[in-house]
């Protein structure tokens, strides 16, 4: 072994070990059957709970696109007899933080409030309230209604919106991934759209519950309890049908823009597969590691043909996406799209260098503790291990996981998951 491999050997051990194990994690269901995984950590008089429900875009029906969204828009703008503003009223006198979102597997509300119990407390019983007795007023909902469509409208201007929009139809053709919420589908939405999507995805047997804070488990419990034991009942979470890989096509769509917007990917890859910890290694040299990338070396620093290129992998329920996307001037489109293909052939038959692939797992086992160094960020990837039912030592053995990568490793998960008979490229604005 000769100098510099042996320096950089040591220097991944070294980090190796100083890597913090993750947060203990604890598991139990409550009694309405929801899932909850709980992190006691004393060190802040704060509680964080996110409650995540296989309620995303996904599981709308046929027709009802953005159904998702608006629901979870309305969930918390009226409950338990509160309008919107005695809500946001509530929370600003306890000095409790609420948001939270939906993507394509499932809608969050997450409360962020202080542990003392005349805090927490009320806290507590307003979450309950909005997940267990939103009202969904009609003139909110004509008025999110309409933001919902003139937002949409105003993305549909925008090339990286028309370019995301058909990228995702090239690659889930048939596929709930696939639905898109469009101005006219936003419109024809009813109240009794949204009540139905809210009774049938919103239950206690389709959430799962995280809490990290300034809690015993005797405590964690009586909240999960609580927090759950007014939910609809509803149907226990299903999984979605597996995607069809589509076929390798191009598709070019014009547009005003200076700058064109060039997509290339397809389905790749699920929350918890194997080839997770390959793959992540691996796309840190192809296209995640930012300068040090082969992509933005031989695309922006050789050619100048881009000022950023990026690659990764968006693990869902079924596929996500492995995705390259970057702008570029319009006269270069071609060039900036072949010179990319380039790199990806050769990447899919060498794999990284060695070098490349220390440089991989010194970045990402030395930058691992930031994802943990807040109560937030422990929240958010142990929400994420509970929706997704992955091993409670997924953290602790993340480290472990990215250190055993091989370069053999890696070409194999991307020769399983990266196949150009199914690659699908937008460009959107190109010459």
């Amino acid at each position: 072994m000769n100098t510099c491999r042996l320096l950089i050997f040591l220097c991944l051990a070294l980090t190796a070990q100083l890597t913090q194990a993750g947060p203990k994690i604890e598991r139990w269901q409550t009694l309405a059957g929801t899932r909850v995984l709980f992190v006691e950590d004393h060190s802040l008089p704060i509680i964080d709970v996110e409650v995540d429900f296989a309620a995303g875009a996904a599981h709308e029906g046929a027709g009802q696109e953005g159904v998702a969204g608006l629901t979870r828009s309305l969930i918390d703008l009226g409950a338990g007899g509160m309008d919107e503003t005695q809500i946001a009223s509530r929370l600003a006198d306890l000095g409790a933080r609420l948001s939270g979102g939906v993507d394509l597997d499932r809608a969050s509300l997450t409360l962020r409030t202080l542990s003392m119990v005349d805090k927490r407390g009320p806290a507590l019983d307003l979450l309950q309230a909005i997940l267990s007795r939103p009202t969904f007023p009609v003139e909110v909902l004509a008025r999110e209604k309409a933001r919902s469509v003139a937002a949409l409208k105003e993305a549909l201007t925008r090339p990286d919106t028309i370019a995301s929009k058909a990228f995702w139809s090239a690659m889930y053709a048939e596929h709930p991934y696939g639905r898109q919420a469009t101005p006219e589908s936003v419109s024809t939405l009813q109240r009794a759209d949204v009540l139905a999507f809210h009774a049938t995805h919103y239950g206690a047997a389709r959430a799962s519950l995280a809490i990290v804070g300034d809690l015993t488990r005797s405590q964690a419990e009586a909240l999960a309890e609580q927090l759950t034991r007014g939910l609809p009942a509803g149907p226990a979470i299903g999984d979605l049908a597996a995607p069809r890989l589509p076929i390798a096509g191009e598709q070019r769509i014009e547009h005003p823009a200076a700058q064109a917007h060039l997509l290339i990917g397809m389905p790749a890859l699920k929350r918890g597969d194997p080839d997770f910890f390959p793959l992540a290694v691996g796309n840190y040299s192809l296209g995640g590691g930012g300068f040090v990338s082969r992509l933005m070396k031989e695309v922006r620093d050789k050619r100048g043909l881009a000022y950023s290129v990026h690659s990764y992998f968006l693990p869902l329920q079924q596929l996500g996406p492995f995705q390259i996307g970057l702008q570029t001037k319009k006269a270069q489109a071609n060039d900036a799209l072949k010179v990319t293909r380039e790199v990806l052939v050769a990447f899919l038959e060498q794999g990284p260098s060695e070098v490349e692939l220390q440089a991989a797992k010194q970045n990402l086992i030395g930058s691992f503790p930031l994802r943990l160094d807040s109560n937030r960020k422990i929240l958010e990837n142990v929400a994420m291990i509970g929706f997704y039912d992955l091993p409670l030592d997924y953290l602790d053995r993340y480290p472990e996981n990215i250190e055993r990568v091989t370069i053999a490793e890696i070409r194999a998960a991307f020769a399983r998951r990266v196949r150009p008979a199914h690659l699908v490229t937008v460009v959107v604005g190109g010459e």
